[in-house]
């Protein structure tokens, strides 16, 4: 029975309002884990819902042209939807998790959904294109639990460590996280107060090394829990002793293991969060671009220089290789890291600006795109596609960013000869993609 505040489409006056409750039937899936559904043609975006059930849906936002909306009572239920884990994925509960309510080989299908929608809407490919590419989700190794190696927790106006609600700064309190790696797991973090603190930033790396670090107005400090000491492998680093948190001169750094070599980064420094993620990546980056002894190689948004190290060993010693990344500690992470690599270039610049002012400079035979979430954008694909490599590899972490630039190599006569999509980040909404671009026929 629909109450008063839970009108159907049939009875309730035009318009929603926030903390209205209604029951609708939901659609399809799309970005951003909701689904979409709509009532008296208003369109409602819906977390913590399924394509095909009938749900009582709470507004949460009102937007011209759309609402936002929480399933908060499952009329008819999705045979993909199960319990979730975790106590607080819920409505108003902690909203790192967007699909813990669906089975795990149901998330795989709703993230194959996506990618297909954005490649259509925004990549300008047809279905027939789209189905010739065989789009798919893969899952990694390990499982939907236990995988995210660095986790922020944010820190309430109590001193208490949690994550914040979908949406919203407001944090939610939290006596453990589930997707967290076990390492982070086991630390006391969350057992603690942090009156000091806005933050505390963990990190479990695939060389074994934990590190706490609590941040208070940008200033990170190293912290030494039982069971989790700093690790400090640079020269100058800080001294972090068991009488709690000190400053220092240099960044606390983590051991990474992958690509067949050991990599020193900050604790806070760019690196995959899934501890499969790294190789994962370079085999998928390698399988397409089929790199050959000599072949020349942009690694463009670099980072630490990971697709460059598998790269060098694959073209060898006498070919080139160059990294344009712009974040300092990123430049200092691949200069240190790729060292031995004699052949092995690392530009400190923006893409954008390295490609216009001919910071590097072709003829080039293959490149690697690892963009920001906002893509490389038409200015650098441009530039790429007019520096005439035979094969581009381009490593996304979002589906409408990717199609955007997927329109841009089209309109070049570039084609998306093959993709792989990714479960880097289970429980999630999110995706990662490896597209092979090939140039059209000489």
């Amino acid at each position: 029975m629909v109450g008063e505040d839970q009108r159907s489409g049939s009875d309730r006056r035009p318009g929603l309002e926030e903390a209205e409750r209604v029951e609708l039937t939901v659609d399809a899936v799309a970005p951003g884990g909701h689904c979409v559904a709509r009532v008296d043609g208003q369109v409602v975006f819906v977390r913590h819902a399924l394509p095909g059930e009938r749900v009582v849906a709470e507004v949460t936002e009102l937007h011209r042209g759309f609402a936002r909306a929480d399933a908060v009572e499952i009329v008819e239920a999705s045979p993909d939807r199960v319990a979730p884990p975790c106590p607080y994925a819920r409505p108003g509960g902690c909203g790192g998790c967007d699909l813990q309510h669906v089975a795990p080989a149901a998330q795989l299908d709703w993230k194959t959904a996506v990618v297909r929608e954005q490649l259509s809407r925004l990549g300008g490919l047809t279905d027939a294109e789209i189905d010739a590419l065989r789009v798919s989700v893969a899952p990694l190794p390990g499982g939907p639990l236990g995988w995210r190696s660095r986790v922020r927790y944010a820190v309430d106006a109590t001193g208490r460590a949690g994550l914040l609600k979908h949406r919203s700064h407001e944090v939610v309190p939290i006596d453990r996280c589930l997707i967290a790696h076990p390492a982070i797991q086991a630390l006391p973090v969350l057992g603690q107060s942090w009156p000091a603190a806005d933050a505390v930033a963990t990190v479990a790396s695939t060389g074994g090394d934990v590190v706490v670090t609590a941040l208070a107005d940008g200033t990170p400090t190293p912290v030494d829990l039982p069971g989790g000491p700093a690790t400090t492998d640079l020269p100058g680093s800080p001294v972090v002793d068991r009488d709690g948190p000190t400053a220092g001169n240099g960044p606390v750094t983590v051991r990474e293991v992958a690509a067949g070599r050991d990599w020193t980064l900050p604790a806070g420094g760019f690196w995959q969060v899934h501890p499969a993620a790294a190789d994962t990546l370079v085999d998928a980056v390698l399988d397409l671009l089929d790199p050959r002894p000599g072949e020349s190689v942009w690694d463009l948004y670099g980072g630490a220089g990971l697709f460059a190290a598998a790269l060098a060993a694959r073209v060898g010693p006498d070919a080139r290789v160059t990294v344009v990344e712009s974040a300092a500690e990123g430049v200092a992470a691949a200069r240190r890291n790729l060292a031995d690599l004699s052949r092995v270039e690392v530009v400190a610049a923006r893409v954008e600006t390295a490609l216009a002012r001919r910071r590097i400079t072709g003829p080039v035979d293959l490149v690697v795109l690892d963009p920001p979430r906002t893509g490389a954008g038409a200015a650098v694909v441009r530039d790429v596609i007019a520096a005439t490599p035979r094969a581009v590899a381009y490593v996304a972490c979002d589906p409408a960013a990717f199609a955007r630039d997927v329109r841009t190599f089209g309109r070049a006569g570039w084609r998306l000869a093959a993709l792989r999509g990714l479960d880097l980040f289970p429980m999630t909404q999110h995706v990662e993609l490896v597209g092979l671009f090939l140039p059209p026929p000489r």
